[in-house]
């Protein structure tokens, strides 16, 4: 591991004991770093050609994907050169580093007078033996020509390597600059309980309106990644106790989002009226009882999904209840959702429905965790925890077994995109995602 290795040995020991280091020639932030640092500055190596092709640069090899390093008064860059990735670019570190990560802190800014980009922060752990990349944190919007700093905690033990994804594509163009990683510390994740994306933001959802298929609403009882064009939600997230389950009757109050962004088309309650398709909850009614209010959130559109009406109301409707009949003793953490276009319902099948405002889909799964009653939720989820994944068809003919359906969590993150439980350490994502769980389905 190479940590900032510019200055000689003995200037590092004589200036061990400052608590602010000075600053690169021309840069705005601090260019050494502690011993415990290792940074990038991306000043080194020639790449004039977006196709890709590894750079040898200060700290190691680098592979530049549509990118390259950019030098011209139209770059922002905190040195001599930053890389400038276009499309769907990346830049991916070639090398582990081999006593973890604490956090990642890298400089980003718009490239000239280009539009905004998005982009995230991908690592690999050398300890899973796999070629498994794992998402860390939030996707980045960049939206202006000025660098910023953005920090990302990690806590990843052991030999790691990083990935920037520049994911908005288009031919809007981004700059990356000084890419900084802390060891890892020892420090203990923060105490999350209880939280309806104490799991993760599966596909980075946001509320910037800028992104409306990719929209996020949160709200006490659930978070929803929501698909404007779609009509329906990408995923829903929430958790599961028994503080959860009430008295209180089942509203029926179907009606639109009033959070949904003004001008955005809102699915009304009678939308699905004669479709052949129910209007399937995410978050089921059945799992917010406790109070009114909390019943009648899950009746808003922004929950339902088109769903046959024997996979709604036998196998995932089922499933439901499964999850229901682990408490009062564990709690449950849930993610689902829908992909694909085109399912089976009463009337056959249809691709959209609501005049093609609502994309009815091929597919519905659902990602269940499932932890014994107590604290500090996250940090209790190890590789021996029961995570049930199923994906099942949206069609009227499925088998009645939800178990039957039963699939890795890789599996579905590898149809749908997304980065499911993304806030588990490295370590433990690999070794959970690849399982298929053989629990009781009763």
């Amino acid at each position: 591991m190479l940590k900032c290795l510019r200055y000689s040995v003995q200037s590092l020991l004589v200036l061990s004991s400052l608590a602010f280091w000075p600053t690169r020639a021309g840069a705005d932030v601090p260019a050494w770093q502690p011993q415990a640092n290792t940074q990038e500055s991306f000043d080194t190596g020639t790449k004039a050609d977006y196709p890709a092709a590894t750079v040898a640069l200060g700290t190691g090899n680098w592979t530049l994907t549509d990118a390259v390093l950019g030098s011209t008064a139209a770059d922002r860059k905190l040195g001599t050169q930053a890389v400038r990735l276009q499309q769907n670019g990346r830049l991916t570190m070639e090398f582990f580093l081999p006593t973890g990560a604490g956090s990642v802190t890298v400089q980003h800014a718009i490239y000239g007078t280009d539009a905004s980009s998005s982009w995230e922060l991908w690592a690999q752990a050398a300890s899973c033996n796999c070629n498994k990349w794992t998402k860390v944190g939030n996707t980045v919007f960049t939206t202006t020509g000025t660098l910023q700093a953005v920090s990302f905690t990690v806590n990843i033990t052991g030999g790691v390597k990083f990935e920037i994804r520049k994911t908005s594509g288009g031919a809007a163009r981004l700059n990356i600059d000084d890419f900084v990683v802390t060891e890892y510390d020892g420090a203990a994740p923060p105490s999350i309980d209880n939280d309806n994306l104490a799991l993760g933001n599966p596909s980075g959802a946001t509320t910037d309106i800028s992104f409306p298929n990719n929209y996020l609403l949160v709200k006490p009882q659930f978070a929803i990644g929501y698909n404007r064009d779609q009509g329906k939600p990408n995923w829903v997230s929430w958790h599961l106790d028994i503080s959860n389950r009430g008295p209180s009757d089942r509203q029926d109050d179907f009606r639109p989002d009033p959070q949904l962004p003004a001008g955005w088309y809102q699915v009304q309650s009678n939308s699905y009226v004669g479709t052949g398709f129910d209007r399937g909850h995410n978050c089921p009614s059945a799992d917010r009882t406790s109070s009114i209010p909390d019943n009648s959130a899950t009746f808003l559109m922004t929950n339902m999904m088109p769903q046959a009406p024997n996979n709604n109301q036998q196998t995932w409707g089922d499933l439901e209840g499964y999850c229901r009949t682990l408490l009062p003793n564990n709690e449950v953490y849930i993610v689902c959702g829908s992909y694909g276009v085109g399912g089976t319902g009463d009337n056959g099948y249809m691709t959209t429905i609501d005049q093609g405002r609502i994309t009815v889909p091929n597919r519905t799964w659902k990602v269940i965790v499932v932890l014994p009653v107590g604290d500090n939720d996250v940090s209790r989820i190890s590789a021996s925890t029961r995570v049930i994944a199923v994906d099942m068809p949206n069609s009227n003919t499925l088998n009645r077994d939800w178990g039957t359906y039963r699939t890795s969590v890789d599996a579905i993150e590898a149809v749908t995109g997304y980065d499911l439980l993304s806030a588990l350490p490295v370590s433990v994502q690999a070794a959970l995602e690849s399982q298929v769980d053989t629990g009781p389905v009763l």
